[in-house]
C-alpha cells in the first residue's frame, strides 16, 4: 500500500509540473508587444550613443522601403549621420503596435530628433510642435523583433 501512494505522489507531483510549468513560462515570457517596445528603447538609446552596431542589430537584412533603402543602405547613412552630427537625441510617443498573427507587426509612433552639426543644434526630424509620423513594420526571427520597412520618413539630397 505504500507504494500506491508514494507513486500517487509522484504522479501528482508530475502532472502538477507539466500543468505549472507552461503556465509559469507564459506568464513570465515577455509578450511580442512588450519585445517591441523594448527594440524601440534600446534602438533610441543605440542612437543617441551613436553605436552603429547596436542599431544596426535592430534592422532585419530584408529591410527594404519606398526610399529605396535596404540593409547596407542604411547601414551607410547611420554612419554618414553619426560622423556629422554630435549630441543627438531622439525621442517617440503614441506608440501604438499592431502585432500579426503571421510573424510581422506594425508600430506607428511619432518621433523628434535633436542634433547638433557643427555649433548648431535644432531639430533634424520634425519639432516640438510637429512631430514626424512614421510606421515600422516588423518581422520576427525566432523570439527577436526586427524593423524590415520604414514609412513616413521623407530623405532630403
Amino acid at each position: 500500500m505504500r507504494k500506491d501512494k508514494s507513486l500517487n505522489k509522484k504522479t501528482i507531483a508530475l502532472l502538477f509540473f507539466l500543468i505549472a510549468a507552461p503556465v509559469i513560462i507564459y506568464f513570465l515570457m515577455p509578450s511580442d508587444e512588450s519585445r517591441i517596445r523594448k527594440l524601440f528603447r534600446e534602438g533610441t538609446t543605440a542612437i543617441e550613443k551613436e553605436d552603429l552596431d547596436a542599431v544596426m542589430a535592430r534592422v532585419s537584412f530584408n529591410y527594404s522601403d519606398g526610399n529605396g533603402l535596404t540593409y547596407i543602405s542604411i547601414r551607410e547613412l547611420m554612419k554618414s549621420i553619426f560622423q556629422r552630427m554630435d549630441h543627438i537625441k531622439a525621442e517617440y510617443e503614441d506608440l501604438r503596435i499592431n502585432v500579426g498573427k503571421d510573424k510581422t507587426a506594425t508600430a506607428d509612433m511619432d518621433v523628434r530628433i535633436v542634433a547638433t552639426i557643427g555649433t548648431d543644434t535644432g531639430y533634424i526630424l520634425g519639432d516640438i510642435s510637429n512631430p514626424v509620423h512614421l510606421k515600422f513594420t516588423l518581422e520576427t526571427e525566432r523570439t527577436k523583433w526586427l524593423v524590415m520597412k520604414t514609412e513616413g520618413l521623407q530623405l532630403v539630397d
